[in-house]
């Protein structure tokens, strides 16, 4: 039984007139506790809080400051706004609370549950242990309510509300403001920085790469700690970076550093936990060990970082860092030697897909494998290395297998909603699946980027929703260039040229070489009618990635929009003479061309092909008028069977 004392500021919510929608309509008042969970989760855990239970419509959640708290609290009121019929009272106390078994009891928790029942529709009441904590912070009003007289309570408390305003501060929550603040450092937070490789053969990079990979994941599981995430600590990788610029970028109060050297059957590991403010190094190990102890290795610089950061570990969440998923150091090899090429994109997918297949073969049990083969596929047909029809009984199955095997995986319930989305056209199915892996995974960055993105804003242009949870993905991977290029393409859909250009732009500068980001900023020039700067960007994009397809096709709807008919009349023939299966790419530059036949035929091919590019079809700003005022582009929107 694991027992924990600590201070800690307890916030209840619950659900004005619940139980009278219940007693009225209650296929309405369950729906209505479906939006009030999935407005809280997220919020919560970007607020640094932990979900502690729900009893019955009301939520109990508990912050490491009173600021995070009162800050959800405010979210959560704002964003109420944007859910009909939902009005919460929120009750706030910041006390001596005891963790027991993943639930909190003690006089802080007693106190916040009754400030909540006493609190008005919509209100926030607050004790003055809270108040003196906020009374000065902007972004928030404050109002002396009075003293009350609260049950099994000994003294009367002071209460007053809090309300959030509309000043400068809330502006801060913007994407694009985020970027020059600099982030308060959370005390029980951590960025692993990706391990630097001893060995004398580079190609053992993967290895190193790896294992502060897998720190991370198995550090994300941890409610209570902070932590940065791969692509955002990845980007100081080889940099002689101060620690403080590390700590002021992603907001973490320490860094983990450490070293490979993999020689043989021989591994040495070194780490070390570094204060950022100071430099102090709080802990530091060296472990010589065997390839087959590298699992325990993990295991025990996992435990030892939760232990000096003082973090609350429930025996759930101990058994979540210390999971092993395969026992076959072989296969664990070729999995991190898959997943090193699959953050690569471009032709390394390929790669990526050949060494998941062989860790398969190596563990046919090991469902981590069997997940990274599903993305590899899918990712394999986005940039159309194959068709999606090819692809699509693997992925399902692979997919299938991984949640067999273990549905305790947020990546494995990922790879089945992509593949839903992209080749079944499961809308709902694929939704619910996503919201499934991020449920088991509130910090799984991708499966937020990909329901925000695809799901949200291509298929049913529901955008408010979209950027959501691409900004969501943002605030928890601050420094990639994918997930602003992401959002960048949502807002291009949305019809918000210019802030889309601002953002792809912004994953320009993350990554001069994200293919993603240059893509975006080149047809965001193109609906801008800044042609010339289109024209650029695609010409530096087909250099960039040794003539792609997808860069190609850009640079002939920029040309086109230039008036350039020869120019992009000559990258035509260039496509003609490759095989490849960008059909829809390929449609929209034959309708650029004026060559409506060629180009519903190559719409036709997408559609049997199961291009997941053609998704975008019903959104896309970038679509020629003459092609979208087509009898037959009507045909290809039935056939996808987007939602009415």
């Amino acid at each position: 039984m694991t027992l924990t004392r600590q201070l800690a500021a307890i916030m209840f919510t619950d659900i004005a007139g619940y139980t009278a929608l219940m007693g009225s309509d209650e296929r309405k008042a369950f729906e209505l506790l479906n939006q009030n969970r999935r407005l809280h989760k997220p919020l919560i855990e970007g607020y640094g809080g932990k979900w502690i239970k729900e009893m019955g419509d009301g939520v109990l959640a508990s912050f490491p400051t009173v600021t995070d708290a009162v800050n959800c609290a405010c979210a959560l009121v704002k964003g109420c706004g944007k859910v009909n019929g939902l009005c919460l009272r929120i009750g706030i106390h910041l006390g001596d609370v005891v963790f027991e078994n993943e639930d909190v009891f003690g006089d802080g928790v007693n106190i916040a549950s009754r400030l909540q029942a006493l609190a008005p529709a919509g209100g926030i009441w607050v004790s003055e242990a809270v108040y003196q904590n906020v009374a000065n912070k902007s972004g928030v009003a404050t109002t002396f309510v009075g003293e009350k007289i609260l049950k099994n309570v000994r003294e009367p408390v002071r209460v007053y509300e809090v309300r959030p305003t509309n000043d400068e501060a809330e502006s801060s929550e913007s994407y694009l403001l985020q970027k020059d603040e600099p982030q308060a450092l959370a005390p029980k937070s951590i960025a692993v920085l990706p391990f630097v490789n001893m060995s004398n053969d580079p190609e053992q990079e993967y290895f190193s790469d790896g294992m502060a990979e897998e720190l991370i994941n198995s550090l994300n599981h941890l409610k209570d700690l902070k932590v940065a995430g791969r692509t955002s600590s990845f980007q100081f990788k080889g940099k002689n970076i101060d620690l403080r610029k590390v700590g002021e970028s992603l907001g973490v109060s320490t860094v983990l550093e450490g070293s490979v050297r993999k020689q043989g059957n021989r591994l040495r590991v070194t780490a070390q936990l570094i204060h950022v403010e100071d430099g102090f190094h709080i802990w530091s190990e060296k472990y010589d060990r065997s390839i087959d102890d590298v699992f325990a290795i993990q295991d025990e610089i996992a435990l030892s970082i939760t232990e000096q950061l003082k973090v609350v570990l429930f025996e759930k969440d101990r058994e979540k860092i210390t999971k092993t998923y395969t026992h076959n150091a072989e296969a664990y090899e070729l999995y991190l030697k898959a997943r090193f090429y699959l953050y690569r994109r471009g032709s390394a997918i390929l790669k990526g897909l050949e060494f998941s297949k062989k860790a398969i073969a190596v563990d046919p049990d090991f469902a981590l494998a069997y997940a990274c083969y599903a993305d590899a596929q899918t990712l394999a047909a986005a940039y159309n290395f194959f068709s999606g029809k090819e692809v699509k009984k693997e992925v399902k199955r692979a997919a299938k297998t991984a949640i067999k095997l273990d549905d305790s995986l947020g990546e494995a319930y990922f790879s089945l909603a992509y593949y839903y989305v992209c080749f079944e056209y499961n809308w709902e199915e694929s939704k619910k699946t996503f919201y499934k892996a991020i449920e088991l995974n509130p910090k799984f960055v991708q499966a937020r980027s990909m329901l925000g993105m695809i799901c949200l804003g291509w298929v049913d242009g529901n955008f408010e929703g979209a950027e959501e949870q691409l900004q969501a993905a943002i605030k928890l991977e601050p420094l990639s260039a994918i997930d602003h290029a992401d959002l960048a393409w949502t807002l291009l859909m949305a019809r918000k040229f210019e802030e889309a250009l601002t953002v792809a732009k912004l994953g320009i500068e993350l990554d001069n070489n994200s293919f993603l980001s240059h893509r975006i900023t080149g047809l965001c020039y193109i609906v801008l009618q800044r042609y010339d700067e289109a024209i650029a960007t695609f010409q530096y994009l087909v250099n960039l990635s040794a003539r792609h397809q997808q860069a190609i096709n850009g640079l002939i709807w920029a040309y086109c929009g230039k008036g350039k008919f020869e120019e992009a009349s000559l990258l035509m023939k260039e496509l003609d003479s490759k095989p490849g299966s960008a059909h829809y790419d390929y449609g929209l530059s034959a309708a650029y061309l004026g060559d409506l036949d060629r180009a519903f035929t190559a719409l036709e091919k997408a559609c049997d092909e199961l291009d997941p590019h053609i998704l975008t079809i019903n959104k896309a700003p970038y679509i020629p008028a003459s092609l979208r005022e087509d009898p037959r582009f009507q045909h290809i929107l039935e056939r996808i069977g987007f939602p009415q």
